[in-house]
């Protein structure tokens, strides 16, 4: 599968960054644009989101694939990797299946385990709003106000919305796939054998996500396992606290 992505920066060592459940690599343009001083930055959007293909399976070993089909493809022979939720889930199980192929990892407020559901709400709502039926975001977002009154939700929902060529709105991420596969996607990850390089998990404050309790769990996988703690943040952390979310990882690389 050939993973949509840009690139940032170049001849420097490579840093890949994955994006969470609905998102795409947009969300991560600032970072990418700032940390290309100091690496060949790729933010890749996962199967069935954004820019890539769709497919049936979405399981985090089909997702980790895509990631060594990625490298191999561009000559990366080993790469930094960034991830956020479940793209911190797919970092992870990359990790216990290539990790020759990896020089270090970053998690962003998510661990192994598995999760109980928790966006029952954005299904539901994804599949009551046809978006095809309006002619601009802000008919769509007033559609969406009912069933998710927190305006930051729906606004990160509305960057997943793209025109075709006849002008009708889209959701460019495969919803119904998604749905059908959230059991997997919130379920827990492998790392057999423990990943022995260096890796920091980085959690919000605010969030439910990363807790203290996950700790020895993740130490026993991932051996030098760092953590931080970003005041003030919740989930979304990269977007919350952006400055010092990079400030954290230019330390961690250094």
């Amino acid at each position: 599968m050939k993973l949509h992505f840009k690139r940032y920066g170049s001849g420097r060592p490579a840093l890949c960054i994955l994006h969470g459940l609905f998102g795409s690599l947009n969300h991560w343009h600032s970072h990418a644009r700032v940390l290309s001083d100091r690496f060949t930055v790729y933010v890749l959007d996962q199967r069935n989101h954004g820019g890539s293909p769709h497919d049936g399976m979405m399981t985090y070993d089909a997702m980790a694939d895509d990631l060594r089909e990625f490298m191999d493809e561009h000559s990366i022979p080993a790469a930094r990797l960034l991830g956020h939720s479940m793209g911190g889930k797919t970092a992870m199980r990359f990790a216990g299946l290539h990790p020759s192929r990896l020089d270090s990892l970053v998690v962003v407020d998510i661990a192994p385990r598995a999760y109980p559901p928790a966006h029952d709400d954005i299904f539901e709502t994804l599949f009551a709003v046809d978006p095809s039926r309006y002619a601009s975001r802000e008919a769509i977002d007033r559609e969406l106000q009912p069933f998710l009154p927190e305006p930051r939700v729906r606004q990160f929902l509305l960057t997943n919305l793209s025109r075709d060529a006849g002008g009708h709105y889209h959701w460019k991420m495969n919803v119904p796939v998604i749905h059908r596969n959230y059991r997997a996607i919130a379920g827990s990850v492998q790392v057999d054998p423990p990943f022995t390089g260096p890796a920091l998990f980085i959690r919000g404050e605010r969030s439910q996500y990363l807790l203290p309790a996950d700790e020895p769990g993740i130490r026993a996988l991932f051996p030098q396992a760092r953590f931080f703690t970003v005041p003030g943040a919740g989930h979304w952390v990269h977007a919350e606290v952006p400055e010092v979310f990079r400030q954290t990882l230019l330390e961690f690389y250094e």
